[in-house]
């Protein structure tokens, strides 16, 4: 039976992020299956394009328009301004608390729907949604809050929320009727009393959206690559890099870094004499076909296991060799091996039809009829 499902996300079509694939994979794919979509999210001439070709609703959440701390200059002046960045978001979660009261005007007059999804992160999208469900505006005959990484329960942050915003989780968390994670281990993340309304259902994708590169690898020298943000001293990878570094000319090979945080990069893709590139951030699906090209990819492990990186997905679907490397443990042998096309010690991944959003699709729409 046909479902009517509003999704409020602050990250959609065309931008590039694991927020943003899921909320479109998913408006897409339930679509597809002949339900009635409706997305609110910041309205663009490219998304409502998009929703046309793709044959669902778009309400515009409205721009954020709280000036951002701006984190530039130089010395003493660079300091405060990165402070102040810093914890302007830790403490208040600005400028994305500004989401709440979006959320609020956009929905307020919407109703009828059989399930809203609500799609983390930031975590304010679900505290907006908190604030606008009541009796008197259900919207929803369902809530199901989706989740990526936890927020009070994450491990990979520098710094944790502060204590008060376990409230704001805990009063979210009682008036949502489903919250989804992607992983069992991510459950762990969140408060216990909660545990009873946890489902998992991982990151999703449409695999015949994916070409890849079918011909014959670069046989002059092994090329690898990374695709992902960094975290240091978590997802670290300045130990490799100096190890990288290290290794005599007479190597041959080239390490390809897609990174929205090559700030923690630069220096060693200086010193590594052309074989560190940092490459131009792409739409996914070029992002995937590059990487169909390359002999093996590398994954830089989390700290604990409550937060699970999508990119092992894209990965998985270009089926290659994952070399995972730890911080604080690396195993220059295995790289070695990995170099001479040794894959005997590659990251075990899980299977592939977990993943089809068809039956990510199908999951939602059991929670919306329960």
């Amino acid at each position: 039976m046909s479902k009517k499902i509003l999704i409020v996300t602050n990250g959609f079509y065309p931008e590039i992020s694991p927020r943003s694939f899921r909320a479109t994979e998913l408006a897409k794919e339930l679509a597809r299956k002949g339900h009635a979509v409706t997305v609110c999210t910041h309205f663009r001439d490219v998304s409502k394009a998009f929703a046309v070709q793709h044959n669902f609703e778009v309400i515009d959440l409205g721009d954020l328009t709280w000036p951002r701390p701006v984190v530039k200059g130089s010395g003493v002046g660079l300091l405060i301004r990165r402070v102040i960045a810093r914890f302007s978001s830790l403490l208040l979660e600005y400028p994305a608390i500004q989401l709440i009261p979006l959320i609020k005007k956009a929905l307020k007059n919407e109703k009828g729907y059989d399930a809203l999804i609500s799609v983390a992160v930031p975590y304010p999208i679900h505290w907006g949604v908190a604030r606008i469900l009541d009796k008197n505006n259900p919207i929803a005959k369902t809530w199901i809050a989706d989740c990526g990484d936890p927020y009070m329960g994450q491990e990979n942050d520098t710094f944790k929320p502060p204590f008060y915003f376990g409230w704001v989780e805990k009063w979210f968390c009682r008036k949502a009727d489903f919250i989804t994670v992607p992983t069992q281990n991510s459950i762990s993340g969140y408060y216990a009393e909660f545990h009873k309304k946890i489902k998992v259902i991982p990151q999703g994708f449409r695999f015949e959206d994916v070409t890849l590169y079918d011909g014959a690898l670069d046989r002059e020298k092994i090329i690898f690559g990374y695709a992902g943000m960094f975290i240091p001293g978590r997802r670290d990878p300045s130990e490799f890099l100096n190890y990288l570094n290290s290794l005599d000319e007479s190597f041959k090979f080239e390490f390809h870094i897609y990174t929205t945080t090559p700030q923690f990069v630069v220096s060693f893709v200086e010193a590594s004499k052309g074989r560190i590139v940092i490459k131009a951030i792409v739409p996914r699906e070029k992002l995937l076909y590059d990487l169909s090209k390359m002999h093996f990819v590398v994954n830089f492990e989390n700290v604990g296991l409550t937060q699970t990186p999508s990119k092992l997905i894209d990965y998985l679907i270009i089926d290659k060799p994952v070399l995972s490397i730890s911080y604080g443990n690396l195993q220059a042998d295995i790289f070695q091996n990995f170099l001479e096309g040794n894959y005997e010690e590659k990251m075990v991944l899980p299977a592939k039809d977990k993943y089809r959003i068809e039956n990510v699709a199908a999951k939602f729409i059991a929670l919306a009829s329960e």
